[in-house]
């Protein structure tokens, strides 16, 4: 088998090393193909009624259920995600299918406006160039893919190459489900060909979840060929911790947030900055539940910490990890790579961490916890909103009144008062800053790929 990664895209079982598969780069021909027959498709997939869009997007749910444990199998081989939290994933991206099945098209329907004669109608855009990330392999793909397509456009996936596995499984599962061939594509494209991807004009858009150097360089392409984007790049969440906070509630959700996913979340806890009056309690909690965590073989029911999904990606999260050691970070627990096969990082948790360190001003996209203390709640705020990034923040505190007034003031997407990030179908997602800018789910997701077109009837001077 060729495994040339100038030439394919390469999977590989970050648990042993060893290459699952190699998918050739779509050349020139075949990416003509591709846009032409996606173009073809979409101009049919526009004309079908919001009702009969929805009726295939929740067929597609049923026929993911039917295929669930393949797909999740298939994550756990290609990423490594411990198979519990796969089918999770597999039961979350089937249950938006039926939500958006169910509520979408009323939130596609003729929008009154204060001008009586006047009515705003959301027509589809075109096909959507999606550029999606290895961490959800399945997720990241419908939580954008549903609504785009729900709202009448089509949706062409160039996904992250070591999940091109995954990508071949969903659009056989569209196949199944009877999306119209076209309507939901794979492109096997390199970041260069990306570039003429976005540059052709039966591209109407760019949606795109990654790192800030990918989101800033498909922002740019997108910008000089005057399309539209959306970008969900990286976060360093704060986990916000006051004085008066339940403790073992707030540790609870602190370990589970950092460390789910293998610590391999955009919008997920990194920065936990607790207040000095609990901060030793906090501190000592923390390390006494991440290092109970189960870190291991991925298919094991019981493994929580499974291996991150590049051998690439934890050689940099162990740089960051030396890195804050050496500017003055404690390391409280783990911080060494262990011998042997396989990606695996133990959890690791610094303390003593400041603003200064790479630990509070990087991304880590791993399972490694900073662990930062603040003087009082102004102090507290002050170290949340000292990011470069502004995806998702978290606060504990008993005090309704105060985690109100702390939400107002925080730079973020959003805020989880007494809970860790998630997404969720109901309410828009997305950040600010280096974040990102834009919005996936909800309504807002579902309008942002939109043409929000103005309809006036009977208007007289």
């Amino acid at each position: 088998m060729t495994a040339n990664p100038q030439t394919h895209a390469i999977t590989i079982d970050p648990t042993t090393g060893q290459t699952l598969a190699a998918w050739p780069f779509a050349d020139a021909p075949q990416r003509e193909v591709i846009l032409a027959r996606s173009a073809a498709a979409y101009r049919e997939w526009r004309t079908l009624a919001c009702e009969q869009r929805a009726q295939r997007l929740r067929d597609f749910g049923a026929a993911l259920r039917e295929r669930g444990e393949e797909m999740a199998q298939l994550m756990t081989r290609e990423m490594g995600k411990p198979i519990r939290q796969a089918r999770a994933e597999v039961a979350k991206s089937a249950a938006l299918c039926d939500w958006y099945a169910q509520h979408g098209p009323a939130m596609l329907a003729a929008e009154p406006t204060l001008v009586p004669d006047a009515v705003i109608e959301y027509r589809p855009i075109g096909t959507i160039l999606a550029v999606m990330p290895w961490n959800f392999p399945l997720w990241q793909v419908l939580r954008g893919m549903v609504p785009i397509l729900l709202a009448g456009n089509g949706y062409l996936l160039k996904h992250a190459p070591s999940v091109m596995g995954c990508a071949q499984l969903i659009a056989e599962i569209a196949r199944a489900a009877g999306l119209p061939e076209g309507v939901f594509s794979v492109i096997n494209a390199t970041n260069e060909d990306v570039g003429e991807l976005i540059r052709d004009p039966r591209i109407a858009a760019v949606t795109v979840t990654g790192s800030g150097r990918a989101g800033a360089a498909i922002g740019a392409q997108a910008g000089a060929a005057l399309k539209k984007c959306v970008l969900e790049l990286g976060g360093s969440d704060p986990f916000v911790v006051l004085n008066d906070a339940d403790l073992d509630e707030a540790v609870s959700a602190a370990v589970a947030g950092r460390y789910q996913n293998t610590g391999q979340v955009c919008a997920a806890a990194k920065r936990f900055i607790v207040e000095a009056g609990i901060a030793p309690r906090f501190t000592a909690l923390f390390v006494e539940r991440a290092a109970a965590l189960r870190m291991g073989d991925p298919q094991d029911e019981e493994t929580f910490i499974g291996p991150m999904a590049r051998a690439d990606l934890r050689d940099e999260l162990h740089r960051q990890v030396e890195a804050s050691l050496a500017q003055g970070a404690t390391l409280l627990l783990g911080g060494e790579k262990p011998a042997g096969e396989g990606n695996f990082y133990p959890p690791t948790v610094l303390g003593n961490v400041t603003p200064h360190m790479t630990a509070f001003r990087e991304e880590l996209f791993g399972p490694v916890a900073a662990i930062t203390v603040a003087e009082d709640a102004e102090h507290a705020l002050a170290l949340a909103n000292d990011s470069d990034y502004g995806l998702s923040a978290t606060i504990y505190t008993a005090d309704d009144q105060r985690a109100r007034w702390f939400a107002g003031r925080l730079e973020c997407g959003g805020v989880f008062i007494n809970g860790y990030s998630a997404s969720d179908a109901r309410v828009a997602f997305g950040g600010v800053k280096k974040s990102g800018f834009g919005r996936e789910l909800s309504h807002f997701g579902l309008h942002e790929f939109c043409n929000a077109q103005t309809v006036w009837r009977n208007r007289k001077g």
